[in-house]
């Protein structure tokens, strides 16, 4: 009867113990989406701004500026991987601000119809993949080796696309990039999820929560990128 009783206790403790932690996960992970569609905001604002200032947007484009404007990003996130938690999150709102700047040329080149339409196709193809990685229970650590080598290769072959300026080449890689962030979406998802139960305390906690989002705004805005070149209408 007492070994009876013990086992039910412990089955009410482990229980509650893992309606503590689904609440704190759904926690997280809110928090992890909050710094996403923010920075989405921010970029967006700052394209917008970009675009529609011509005195700005003439000293970043056509100059040796525009470089700066595009490297700029990674030296933020070699920071942003080593500071503490009030750096991480100064880098990250100054990196998706530097990004909006750099990709504002897109309201140059596309009708600003299709660059909605295209965010919106965006958003709902990220948001499903996000829903599909955090909900199944398959391991997708094995597909993530695989899209990152893929995420490698269409970066090589967009390096030398810049000097060949081959339009069939740029559509290959526009189509295996939609694949490959769409992939990235869910198995990035998966990831955050899974590195909340390696979480110590509040700041590594906060600090993961801001690289999650790191990961899943760069899918989403690669993505982006990919689908409005292969579906955006030109000015």
């Amino acid at each position: 009867m007492a070994t009876e009783y013990t086992r039910m206790k412990t089955a009410q403790t482990s229980a509650a113990e893992q309606a503590v932690m689904d609440e704190g996960l759904r926690a997280y992970m809110l928090k992890v989406y909050n710094y996403v569609a923010s920075g989405l905001a921010l970029s967006g604002a700052a394209a917008a701004f970009t675009a529609n200032t011509p005195v700005v947007y003439n000293a970043v484009f056509g100059t040796p500026l525009q470089w700066v404007v595009m490297l700029a990003p990674l030296g933020m996130l070699f920071i942003m991987g080593r500071g503490s938690v009030q750096t991480t999150k100064i880098m990250y709102w100054l990196m998706v601000a530097t990004f909006g700047v750099s990709i504002s040329y897109i309201f140059h080149v596309y009708t600003s119809e299709s660059v909605v339409r295209v965010f919106f196709i965006t958003a709902v193809t990220f948001g499903s993949m996000s829903l599909w990685g955090y909900t199944t229970k398959r391991d997708l650590s094995g597909m993530g080796s695989f899209l990152i080598m893929g995420l490698v290769g269409i970066l090589i072959a967009s390096v030398v696309n810049i000097f060949l300026g081959s339009s069939m080449l740029q559509f290959v890689v526009s189509v295996l990039g939609v694949l490959i962030f769409t992939g990235l979406t869910a198995y990035d998802t998966q990831r955050i999820k899974s590195e909340y139960y390696h979480g110590h305390d509040n700041e590594i906690l906060e600090k993961g929560a801001i690289m999650g989002a790191v990961s899943l705004y760069l899918n989403f805005l690669n993505l982006f990128m990919m689908l409005l070149s292969l579906l955006g209408n030109r000015e």
